[in-house]
Parts: structure tokens; sequence; C-alpha cells
């Protein structure tokens, strides 16, 4: 995630890092919030405020939020990068067989994209925790046993959710809070999200067995569908009564965009100025990082 050591492979935190900023730097109004935590052995832990414990909640929408998390503001990249090298060195990490230091937590890097104080939109890395079989770890203390039994049971909790969202159906039961992990996972696989997954593999010869494992799973993640019809139906509809509420509202004025030229519709209305820089050339800021 962080790229070489000597810094000459930039890693994916400090690619996003300087897209995100760029982009920023093209729209008004826009502001970046930063969060960094980790779970670890069932609890979360706040890796910018000394690992203060943090609660997972649920509000009446059921969306999930973490309570208390620390949100840092950020303008430049180096600032970025400072926290969340900081965040790291925070981190709960151990010595394996196969690895002098392997992350023993999950680890949720958020940027949070505001306008006017309300989310915009935001963009998770998740880089789940080593998964070394007990054979290949050095010190197997009672501590040790148990990181990885919790590892193995959250990874476990993730590949069912997975299954049950491979079902696909209204009525079918979706654990995600069979573990913290899938519950603070759970707007990343629904609603209008994107959702790509990164698997780390080795090409050596004593690693044919986890690398053939992790395949496995990633290939089972690809052919989850989230029901995009559905999906993209339950935002059209969001929009629609977003629209109309916004043609009720007198302080707020609104262009019709034709989608397949993307010309307005009739006459144009005066946009209000803090939403024009937004609306710029009908282009979503998260449209483009996505690409």
């Amino acid at each position: 995630m962080m790229g070489t050591r000597d810094g000459s492979v930039s890693g994916m935190y400090t690619l996003a890092a300087y897209d995100i900023i760029d982009l920023l730097n093209n729209y008004d109004g826009l502001e970046l919030f930063i969060s960094f935590y980790e779970i670890y052995c069932g609890e979360l832990y706040d890796l910018l405020n000394k690992r203060t414990r943090v609660q997972c909640r649920e509000d009446a929408k059921q969306r999930v939020n973490i309570v208390n998390l620390t949100e840092k503001p950020m303008t430049i990249v180096e600032d970025i990068m400072e926290a969340i090298h900081e965040g790291l060195k925070a981190r709960t990490s151990g010595k394996t067989g196969a690895n002098e230091e392997s992350s023993r937590s999950h680890a949720i890097l958020t940027f949070s994209i505001k306008h006017g104080g309300k989310l915009y939109s935001k963009m998770s890395f998740i880089d789940l925790a080593g998964s070394e079989r007990g054979a290949d770890v050095i010190d197997t203390g009672k501590k040790t046993k148990l990181d990885g039994a919790e590892i193995n049971k959250s990874l476990l909790a993730l590949k069912e959710c997975i299954r049950a969202l491979d079902r696909a159906g209204k009525k079918n039961h979706l654990p995600f809070r069979g573990s913290k992990l899938t519950q603070v996972l759970k707007d990343s696989f629904m609603g209008n999200s994107k959702t790509t997954m990164i698997a780390n593999v080795s090409p050596a010869l004593s690693c044919c067995e986890p690398t053939l494992n992790t395949l496995r799973y990633a290939d089972r993640v690809k052919e989850l569908k989230k029901d995009a019809a559905l999906r993209n139906k339950e935002v059209g509809d969001e929009m629609s009564k977003e629209l109309m509420l916004a043609r009720q509202n007198k302080n707020v004025k609104v262009i019709e965009i034709d989608q397949k030229t993307g010309k307005p519709l009739d006459q144009c209305q005066e946009l209000s100025k803090d939403f024009k820089p937004t609306l710029k050339k009908n282009v979503d800021p998260v449209d483009i990082l996505a690409q």
C-alpha cells in the first residue's frame, strides 16, 4: 500500500493522495478529511489518536458510524502522507515464518470529501491482516494464536457475506454483523458503491498453497454481482426525490442535462454559486477517481 521502502515506486496511498488533491483543486467548496483505524481482535482502534478505542454503531437507517473517530482536514499531499505514516507506526504487527513484519490487524484508511460540512463521497482502502497459517508463525504463544484465530474468523465472516450477496435476494439474510470487519465494510458492498479487490500473491514455489487459496478467494469475489440494475434504480429514485425537493426550494436552481447529448434541456436556470463548481461540465469528482 505504501510502495517500495526506497520510494522508487509509489504505493496506492500515495497515488490516491496525489489524484484526490489534484482533483479537489479544480472544484470550489469541497474539503478533504482522512481517518485511519484498525480492527484488532474484534475491537476498533483510532490510529490517528494514540490507538484510542472507538465504537462501531448503526443508526436508525442502518448506516454504520465509527463514534469519536478522528478526522483530520487535509489540503496537501505531504500532510496526508505524514498522517498515514503516523497511523502505520501505531498499527499492530508481528513476526511470522513468512514475514519479518506481518500485519496482525485489518487497517481502514478513508478519504472523505465533504461539501458544506456534509459528506459528499468517500474512498476507503482496506488492508486486510496477514493470513499466514499457524505453522508459519514463529511465536507460538497464546496471544499469537488468538490473533491468528481472530484474523481467520473475520476473513471467514467476510467470505460468508460474499456468499450471501452472491445468492442475491431481498429476503436473504446478509450476515454483516458476523464480525467487526464485515460490519464496517457494509457500505462497500451495498448501495451505490464501487469495490475492487487486490490479491497479494507470491511467485515462490514455497508459497504455492497460500497463493492458490488467495486466488480462490479473489475468484469468489470476482463472481459477486451487486445487483447493479436494482441499485441504480434505487439511486435514480433517490436523485429524483432530491430533484423535486430542489425545484420546490426557491433558493436552489437546477440544470437538467440531456443524458445523450450532454447539453442543457430547454432554458437553463441560474445556478446557486455554492453548487456551480461541483456541477461544472456535469462531472462527478468521484466518477473521475473511479476511472
